[in-house]
């Protein structure tokens, strides 16, 4: 190779891997917690007010907002998926296993969307940072930690049933599979642990937690016991619930880690966090530093919101969140 071309091929390696590297810039970078600080400086405000009002009619609804936040991100990134009805051409994320029949709050998520692009004269925050928010607001106002939103993110026009159905983390899994399914969207064990503690104020459907009940041995027998009495082995309502964090369902607190300790999961899944050293350490530790939970919760909860976000040109503002605009 000559000088001449050999200097170009070194000139035309160095475009192409500035090319490369601008284009693996997660686009989780372009988030900003003062996205709409010009477009619409009462979008926080507004999202906050809708939320408080929300959760104070029913304090069960902020485990529930909290709980959209999460099913969304998990499923292709925090992108407002789960919030699309079915359709003709949507296989809707709300018929899942660990879905249908279990996640609400949709009519909140309305009302916060109607009130917020009433506030800003046009619609200008999607559904997804719509999600974010209300469940960092819905965290705060039953006690909890708060933290900086970043926002910028857009919602997507598309949603996979069979994507939520293999990505969501399934009440059953064994330690080994939670570690794997957390690691698959860039979160480490520190991070299952801290996020599950959004349990504290969760509540589990009988259908849920009827196996560990009555068959796992890693439980408290009066706990089990008590739970039996709702969730009989035949029979009796597949729906009904028991509050994950009994002693404190209605406040946001480090009790579910205790529950833990003395072998009170309600979910399997839960009482496998003691099943492994990378998170038997950090159960007993939030189990009495409730300051230490806070302070990684907060920083858990920035991490997953930014798991594969639409910015940019990529997806759309939706006029309404339960469906795709239909200029498409």
């Amino acid at each position: 190779m000559d000088l001449l071309h050999g200097n170009f091929f070194v000139f035309f390696q160095a475009i192409m891997f500035a090319a490369l590297a601008t284009t693996s810039l997660s686009s989780a970078s372009l988030l900003s917690p003062n996205y709409y600080g010009h477009s619409c400086p009462q979008a926080l405000s507004t999202i906050r007010r809708v939320v408080e009002n929300a959760v104070q009619k029913e304090p069960r609804m902020g485990a529930s907002l909290l709980r959209l936040h999460f099913h969304d991100c998990f499923v292709n990134g925090c992108d407002g998926s789960i919030l699309l009805d079915p359709t003709s051409t949507i296989d809707s994320e709300k018929n899942a296993f660990s879905n249908k029949n279990s996640v609400r709050g949709f009519e909140v998520v309305d009302e916060i969307k109607e009130a917020v692009d009433k506030a800003c004269g046009k619609p200008v925050v999607s559904c997804a940072d719509i999600l974010a928010v209300a469940a960092r607001d819905s965290v705060v106002a039953l006690g909890g930690p708060r933290w900086k939103v970043r926002l910028g993110r857009r919602d997507s026009t598309t949603a996979s049933r069979d994507d939520a159905n293999n990505n969501l983390p399934a009440p059953f899994f064994s330690i080994s599979q939670l570690i794997s399914n957390f690691k698959n969207h860039g979160l480490n064990e520190k991070d299952l642990v801290v996020l599950s503690g959004a349990h504290t104020i969760g509540f589990a459907r009988c259908f849920f937690f009827k196996d560990h009940i009555y068959n796992d041995t890693n439980i408290n027998p009066k706990f089990a016991k008590k739970l039996k009495y709702i969730c009989p082995r035949n029979g009796g309502n597949p729906n009904t619930l028991a509050p994950l964090d009994a002693a404190s369902a209605a406040r946001f607190d480090a009790a579910y880690y205790g529950d833990l300790v003395h072998k009170k999961g309600v979910l399997h899944s839960d009482q496998e966090l003691l099943n492994s050293d990378s998170t038997d350490g950090l159960v007993k530790k939030y189990s009495y530093d409730g300051e230490g939970f806070y302070k990684d919760f907060a920083k858990s909860m920035v991490k997953m919101g930014n798991i594969k976000p639409l910015t940019g040109n990529h997806g759309e503002i939706r006029l309404n969140c339960r469906k795709v605009n239909q200029y498409h």
